[in-house]
């Protein structure tokens, strides 16, 4: 009996204790899952944020007490305002320098009318006035360079796509266009030539006279004069120069030249680049070859002489600038030289220099109607008196795109 009263407390005490351990350890795993904290870490936003912010601190002071690496901020900050005026000043100079240009070349457009007016010239004759100035504005002259010994390619030309009498003062004032044969005077002023010639325009009315000399190696010089003169005769958008053995399709010309109405400074032809020929006796010499470098060079690029075309600022230019404008031995590179300083936009269209048929044929059939058409062997048409009327028939546009044609 002794031995188990003894017994029963120490078996009671170790069942408590064992219930009290599970208790506890039960309570912990609910308290651990209602608060949502088991196996979670938290995360280190904060100390990361401050982190960050004190180092750019750190690195704001650093540089506070470098008193060098201050400075050349302050100088790279400077520079790029110092350049940035000076990019817009340049910029407000240059536009500046273009509207003066411009105006220059109106002012002088402006003083040629009005001598023209006062000494009588053409201008009262083949011109429609539509404004106070008394003069209108036409979509194109086309001068056609012709000598006294070209009687009969004159006469082929007006046979083909010349328009003539009542036709071409038609062309004139409905289409905008005036067409001339552009020839000067004789050695002899009132010679056998230039009475000849006098005939020749009372019959037909369709000659423009330069005071100048002709002759063959003059054509630069006739080419500034012609553009002067054609400048203050009439008020044009574009001023075209073609030779009388070339053939032209004045309606393919205007359609072409109308797209480019609205542009300034514009020099349009078939842009070439040929060979400096310095040797003595060959066609084309060029007395100045040693301006262009060393022998073999070719020239600056350039319209081909058959036919070109330059918009009334450029034709005004010339005008002003015609004493200074030097002159080399071809007209055609005399022209390219007179605009090589300037800004102007050189515009190549190969329909401006077609072969004859077949070339200007198969185009013609493919619908790519050409404007000119002649021989490059020739530099023009060969035997043009005779051929050009069937290069008209094979490769002309026909009457009625003429005037069916809007500008």
């Amino acid at each position: 009996m002794s031995w188990k009263s003894r017994g029963e407390p120490s078996s009671r005490s170790v069942i408590s204790k064992k219930w009290t351990l599970l208790l506890c350890l039960g309570c912990f795993c609910v308290g651990m899952l209602f608060t949502n904290r088991m196996w979670t870490v938290p995360e280190n936003k904060g100390i990361t944020r401050r982190t960050a912010m004190e180092e750019e601190q750190l690195k704001l002071v650093s540089e506070g007490c470098n008193p060098k690496a201050l400075h050349q901020k302050e100088v790279k900050r400077e520079n790029k305002d110092i350049f940035g005026e000076v990019s817009k000043t340049h910029n407000a100079i240059q536009t500046l320098d273009k509207t003066i240009s411009n105006l220059e070349m109106e002012l002088a457009a402006a003083r040629a009318t009005q001598e023209s007016i006062r000494s009588g010239s053409p201008l009262s004759g083949d011109s429609k006035t539509t404004d106070s100035s008394g003069k209108r504005r036409y979509l194109m002259v086309v001068g056609i360079n012709t000598a006294f010994s070209s009687r009969k390619r004159r006469d082929s030309v007006r046979a083909t796509w010349m328009p003539q009498g009542e036709k071409r003062r038609r062309l004139e004032e409905e289409k905008g266009i005036i067409i001339r044969f552009v020839i000067g005077h004789g050695a002899t002023s009132g010679g056998i030539l230039d009475r000849a010639v006098e005939a020749e325009d009372r019959k037909h009315g369709d000659l423009l006279r330069l005071d100048h000399v002709e002759g063959y190696l003059e054509l630069s010089a006739k080419t500034k004069i012609y553009f002067a003169t054609a400048v203050a005769t009439w008020d044009a958008d574009f001023y075209v120069k073609v030779d009388d053995d070339v053939h032209v399709n004045i309606a393919t010309l205007g359609g072409t030249l109308v797209r480019h109405r609205k542009k300034q400074r514009l020099y349009i032809g078939c842009m070439k680049s040929g060979p400096v020929l310095a040797q003595k006796g060959v066609r084309y010499h060029e007395p100045e070859y040693w301006k262009f470098g060393e022998p073999g060079n070719k020239y600056f690029r350039h319209a081909t002489g058959q036919l070109y075309a330059i918009s009334k600022d450029l034709a005004t230019y010339i005008s002003i600038n015609q004493h200074v404008l030097h002159k080399y031995a071809n007209e055609d590179v005399s022209l390219g030289a007179w605009f090589i300083g300037l800004d102007v936009q050189h515009i190549d269209d190969r329909r401006l220099c077609c072969g004859t048929p077949p070339d200007c044929e198969w185009k013609a059939q493919a619908g790519n109607i050409c404007v000119a058409s002649f021989d490059w062997s020739c530099s023009g048409i060969c035997r043009s008196a005779e051929r050009i009327k069937e290069v008209h028939r094979r490769c002309g546009e026909g009457e009625n795109a003429l005037w069916s044609a809007s500008f």
